[in-house]
């Protein structure tokens, strides 16, 4: 038996309330970047360490969200949300007022655990809330906007904040983002599917699957220092396979796995993490070469950066609008393909970039193009994720979901900036720095290529019906015709 107490939620509230959440994890992953140099001088950073601040977020969200999204799925998608939330704004709280490097590692390590906790629980609120059809691709629509707001808004608030403000309120601006998301859960938001009978938490998938893929993000954000083709590197993303081979074979076997593996087989939930993956490398990757172009190539300065990426924010939220009418009255895949392609484009005449460039010609023409076909993407493929998964699936799928585009942002940007780095060499000159961003954009245009092909070749014409629910065993007792 399972029962979706979800329904009699407030839609409205769910939505405010998963957006609200989504756009403070998003808003993390990318705020403290413009902020480094200020915390290396306050608390004393060796420089090899200072990257830690970034990387330990981005292991802990992405190594646990297969684990989140099943906790979620087991305990209910309300209690997951607000005690991932809570920690996250307690470790927010840390590191805000962190006096020595290990201090404010910590608490990112937290903010990430949290967010893994919190993320898909958001996920999983609005895709049980809303039934299939369009007014679920509205709501992932806005979801979805707000999320990549989030990321791009970052970037401002990162420069405005360290600038003008202090370097610490990159991590306080969070309190209250958390404070409000929190606010519009109880009671209007209900507490989510539960199973009937409370199945066991997959403790052997959980530490395979956290393992796995914790050791290729580390082995990936590793790179930087060790070098693709170092010892290091090779056995870390030796070990990561074989536990997530490990982790594959023993969720076969598992009477309630933390993957069910059959999931895998809907081509909706296959193609989508396949396009997911390979659009947030591209998208990621992008993010950070044209933020150092327009800094280390055009002059700019950290506040005036940040400014330049509100166009990008607006046309993605234009983009988005876009996707959801289109999506609403046919597939994501209608909404899929060009919009992979408007960004392929986009980035394409990213890379045209020169040290002589001008804002409007190589940023804001580009910049526009670009966040259009992203946002024609990032809402249809949320959307192509969950459907025709059952709703006690919702938190399994969301976890996949946000693992598959954790792990493509991280893989993305080491990949692309080792790439960039090959054309630099050790060249410090303008022109060299230039062209390796140049062949990094490049790059992100072809995996939107790629993923324009998923879309073609893998996603299906037709909307699926929603999956059956899964049938547990029968038990003994069941067998023998006596009550369980």
């Amino acid at each position: 038996m399972y029962k979706n107490t979800n329904a009699r939620g407030r839609p409205g509230v769910v939505l405010a309330a998963a957006a609200v959440a989504q756009f403070v994890f998003a808003l993390d992953m990318s705020v403290v970047n413009v902020a480094l140099p200020a915390v290396r001088t306050a608390l004393g950073f060796a420089p090899l360490d200072l990257s830690w601040i970034v990387h330990v977020y981005a292991l802990t969200f992405g190594g646990l969200l297969l684990l989140g999204g099943r906790a979620c799925d087991l305990y209910g998608h309300r209690r997951m949300f607000v005690v991932g939330l809570a920690a996250f704004g307690v470790c927010s709280l840390a590191g805000g007022l962190a006096q020595v490097p290990w201090q404010l590692i910590a608490a990112r390590a937290g903010q990430g655990v949290g967010a893994a906790a919190a993320a898909p629980a958001a996920l999983g609120m609005l895709t049980t809330t809303f039934p299939e059809g369009p007014r679920r691709v509205r709501a992932l629509g806005v979801w979805s906007a707000v999320n990549a707001a989030g990321g791009a808004l970052g970037v401002l608030a990162g420069g405005l904040l360290t600038e003008y403000a202090g370097w610490r309120w990159v991590m306080l601006i969070n309190l209250p983002i958390v404070a409000a998301a929190l606010a519009l859960v109880p009671p209007s938001v209900c507490a989510g599917a539960q199973p009937g009978r409370r199945e066991k938490l997959d403790v052997l998938g959980a530490v395979l699957a956290t393992g796995g893929v914790g050791l290729l993000a580390f082995g990936v954000v590793r790179t930087d220092a060790e070098g693709w083709g170092s010892l290091p590197t090779v056995a870390t993303l030796a070990a990561g396979a074989v536990l997530l081979t490990a982790f594959a074979f023993a969720e076969s076997r598992a009477p309630a796995p933390l993957l069910r593996l059959g999931l895998l087989r809907s081509r909706w939930v296959a193609g989508a993490n396949v396009l997911v993956f390979l659009a947030a490398a591209g998208q990621f990757a992008a993010f950070y070469f044209v933020s150092l172009y327009m800094q280390q190539v055009l002059g700019m300065g950290a506040a005036a950066t940040g400014l330049a990426f509100l166009p990008f924010s607006m046309s993605l939220v234009v983009g988005t609008v876009i996707a959801t009418r289109v999506t609403s009255a046919r597939t994501p895949r209608a909404a899929l393909v060009p919009g992979a392609l408007l960004a392929a484009g986009g980035l394409a005449w990213f890379a045209f970039i020169s040290p002589g460039g001008a804002f409007l010609t190589d940023v804001l023409g580009p910049c526009i193009i670009t966040g259009v076909g992203v946002g024609l993407v990032i809402a249809p493929v949320v959307a192509a994720g969950t459907t025709g998964v059952a709703a006690r699936e919702a938190g399994m799928a969301s976890g996949l979901f946000n693992s598959s585009r954790q792990l493509g942002g991280c893989v993305g940007l080491a990949v692309l900036a080792t790439v960039a780095a090959l054309r630099t060499g050790t060249s410090t000159d303008v022109a060299a720095l230039n062209d390796g961003y140049a062949l990094g954009l490049a790059v992100a245009a072809g995996l939107f290529v790629l993923a324009a092909v998923v879309a073609i070749c893998v996603l299906p014409h037709r909307a699926a019906v929603p999956a059956p629910q899964p049938v547990a065993a029968p038990t003994k007792n069941q067998l023998e015709g006596t009550p369980s």
